[in-house]
């Protein structure tokens, strides 16, 4: 019997798994599609001011509905979708019950990230996609679409609509407008709201 120090093995030299999906996978994935894409992206935006670095989890209804949301930040570094995807699926606990009780998902999740960069897909956002499927399957929920929020506007990746506005720093512009910056309605609060209805 040998003791000391196991060599390396040949797993040990890989570099870790980085969780990613390319565009032409997050496109074959079929996302269903938002019905009003700039509605929903202006939504989020006034409700969660997002900053870059900052990211938007929200569940949609059958009936294209918020019903929940929840805003978060996570470190520019990540790059691993299983970050984001803990990330991401902690915010759902947080703000609605999961729906893996039924056979199919009814509810959809849409994940706008808020970020500085060019307007087009890059690496994280594919981190991000991944993390987003796999905390849907790991809730119950549909897996929606990805936007992501730049200087140059808004983008729903994998479909191509797109906006100027908002864009990721529509916040601040209306802060230093009017001298007043309005505080984020988070949507636990509208949960209680509905709650005690």
């Amino acid at each position: 019997m040998a003791f000391g120090f196991a060599p390396k093995t040949r797993l040990d030299t890989v570099p870790s798994l980085t969780r990613t999906l390319d565009l032409d996978e997050w496109q074959e994935s079929a996302v269903p599609l938002l019905g009003n894409p700039r509605e929903v992206v202006k939504e989020l935006c006034n409700r969660h001011l997002p900053s870059p670095g900052s990211a938007v989890v929200a569940v949609f209804d059958p009936d294209g509905r918020a019903c929940a949301s929840a805003s978060f930040t996570q470190r520019a570094t990540r790059t691993d979708g299983w970050e984001h995807r803990n990330a991401i699926l902690a915010n759902l606990r947080r703000v609605i019950p999961h729906d893996l009780r039924l056979r199919t998902p009814v509810r959809t999740a849409v994940l706008l990230v808020c970020r500085d960069g060019t307007p087009g897909w890059t690496e994280a956002d594919g981190a991000w996609m991944w993390g987003l499927r796999d905390a849907c399957t790991l809730h119950g929920l549909r897996c929606g679409a990805y936007v992501s929020l730049t200087r140059s506007g808004w983008q729903v990746l994998g479909d191509g609509r797109g906006g100027r506005t908002p864009h990721s720093g529509s916040w601040a512009e209306r802060a230093s407008g009017n001298g007043t910056l309005r505080s984020p309605v988070g949507a636990p609060e509208g949960v209680r709201r509905q709650v005690a209805r």
